[in-house]
This record gives structure tokens, sequence and C-alpha cells, in this order.
């Protein structure tokens, strides 16, 4: 299992202290200096069965500068992906990355519910 995050996050944080306090291991990966390339942004879109734009970090700095609130309604699922796929901080997270799941952000009871799976 691993875990996507960027290190400033407090919600990236929580979800690591989520993992830690259950004694649960994972792989530590940062988006920043990381960043999921598109075939695995392509494969977490269909394992997460989330839409292509849920995967969008919409409070983030760079997707308000860039305007892409009104401009992904109309992208392809292919232009999301590639988009994602040029700045880790466009991706919202953390995503926990199992081998059969992707969960995107941190929910305490969707995490449980996937971790009791």
């Amino acid at each position: 299992m691993t875990i996507i995050c960027y290190p400033r996050c407090s919600t990236c944080r929580k979800a690591q202290a989520y993992l830690e306090e259950r004694g649960i291991a994972y792989t530590y990966r940062d988006i920043k200096a990381q960043r999921p390339t598109q075939e695995e942004l392509a494969s977490y879109i269909d394992r997460s069965g989330l839409e292509p734009r849920r995967f969008f970090n919409t409070s983030g700095q760079l997707y308000r500068d860039l305007g892409l609130k009104d401009r992904v309604k109309e992208m392809s699922r292919e232009e999301i992906i590639a988009l994602l796929a040029t700045d880790g901080m466009l991706v919202k997270r953390p995503l926990l990355v199992t081998g059969e799941r992707v969960l995107v952000g941190f929910k305490e009871a969707e995490w449980e519910a996937c971790l009791r799976g």
C-alpha cells in the first residue's frame, strides 16, 4: 500500500497518523517530488470509481491560478489526466493506493471500510 502526499499538507499528516496508529505498513511518496504519471493516474481513476475531475485539488492555488473551475467541465478524460500529470500540486491528496482500490482525500470512515475490506 502506498500513500501519496504532500509533506506540508495537514490532511496528509492526519492520514499518515491514522495508518501509523493502527500499525498499518505503507510506502510514502511525495507527490511534488515524484508526481503520478499519466499511466498511473489513468489506473488510479479506474480503481477509484470516481470521475476524473474528482482528482483535482480544487482548493489549491495552482487550480485557481489556472482558472480550472469552469474549464474542467469541458475537458475529456485524456485532457484531465494529461493536465494532472504536469504538476503534483493539481492532484487532490492524499491518495491511498492499495492493490485493488484508490481512495482520494482522507475520510476516516471510507479508509476504515477499505482497509477492513
